[in-house]
């Protein structure tokens, strides 16, 4: 069975209202954003010089682990720009009617935004390469031998992508972004920054050391931060003050099996799986997939990028591996006979 996570790869309804508050969080401005400085930078330049020469900036591809704001800072960049943004996803852009429908109903300057670029099929794929390099759709009329193609324009507008999985993207669609930056894990001292904020958006009291506390334990990744500060105010709320100190934080952290090193229990069990089952490892993606319950690709998302930051698992031509730092961690020696599993 699949441990629930604080970041979870599905929706369900809760997350969808967490979503929609998590809204006042989000910063809206440059000069509000934490983190990402060598980026904001970057951006920031593009900007000015495009409102400067007054148009549009280039096309923008955002990629990285989920949860270090992607989709924020697309719209702190329409912001900036002074731009109406419109959001969809790939899986939600299903034929490419519905594509060119989004971009004949833009108008000039707008930014489209499609989370998940990666998983657009690629008949929708292939109506994007004129749009983002000549502003024109072809549309077939007709069928068979007396089909026609008529080229409409369309207004100058910015399409940002984003994605967790750029090697998914096909190379024709990811040469044509003018800029690609990679969201890079925060440090802890931007996480507990981007916590006080939070805090006193939402009207709580944290003292400094529970926000370091805090940073240490959000895997360097401001959506679980502000999650986690919430789930601590509820626990404040409840068995305290309402005050969030160091002792509340680490009792609310203690009931959410949040260890020092930000892992949770699915991160845990995917440690413990390649250590007692399989010696330490190599063992292959797919199963470790069947023994967590899991999608390969939740495994490749979700849990992997934190752990191989944090030095826990290793990549290897033949499967996953466990640290030594992993096996200190959990108190768990493997077994000299290593894993025997077979590449999947």
């Amino acid at each position: 069975m699949a441990v629930q996570r604080i970041v979870a790869p599905t929706e369900n309804q809760h997350e969808k209202i967490e979503e929609v508050y998590e809204q006042t969080l989000r910063p809206k401005t440059f000069s509000e954003y934490i983190g990402q400085d060598r980026i904001i930078k970057n951006l920031q330049l593009t900007i000015d010089a495009a409102k400067k020469r007054g148009e549009p900036i280039e096309h923008v591809l955002l990629y990285g682990p989920p949860g270090l704001g992607k989709t924020t800072l697309a719209t702190v960049i329409a912001n900036e720009m002074g731009a109406q943004i419109r959001v969809t996803s790939g899986p939600a852009v299903e034929r490419a009617a519905d594509l060119a429908s989004m971009l004949t109903n833009l108008q000039d300057g707008d930014i489209l935004f499609i989370d998940e670029i990666h998983r657009l099929n690629r008949s929708v794929e292939e109506v994007l390469y004129s749009a983002m390099e000549d502003f024109a759709i072809d549309i077939m009329l007709g069928k068979g031998p007396s089909a026609k193609s008529l080229r409409l324009d369309i207004p100058k507008f910015t399409l940002i992508g984003a994605t967790t999985r750029t090697g998914a993207l096909a190379a024709p669609l990811r040469d044509r972004f003018g800029m690609l930056h990679r969201l890079e894990f925060y440090s802890p001292e931007d996480i507990a920054k981007i916590i006080s904020r939070s805090a006193s958006i939402l009207g709580t009291s944290i003292n400094d050391e529970a926000s370091r506390t805090l940073s240490t334990r959000s895997r360097l990744t401001p959506r679980i931060a502000n999650r986690l500060l919430k789930r601590v105010r509820d626990y404040a709320d409840i068995n305290g003050d309402g005050i969030i100190d160091s002792a509340i934080t680490e009792s609310a952290l203690q009931l959410l099996e949040i260890d020092e090193y930000g892992l949770d229990p699915a991160d845990r069990m995917l440690l413990h799986a390649i250590i007692e089952n399989h010696g330490g490892g190599p063992v292959g993606l797919n199963t470790l997939a069947a023994i967590l319950g899991d999608e390969a690709t939740t495994i490749e998302d979700f849990y992997e990028p934190f752990l191989l930051q944090i030095g826990m698992i290793e990549r290897t031509p033949r499967g996953r591996k466990t640290t030594a730092k992993a096996h200190a961690h959990l108190k768990k020696t493997p077994s000299a006979n290593n894993s025997q599993s077979k590449l999947v």
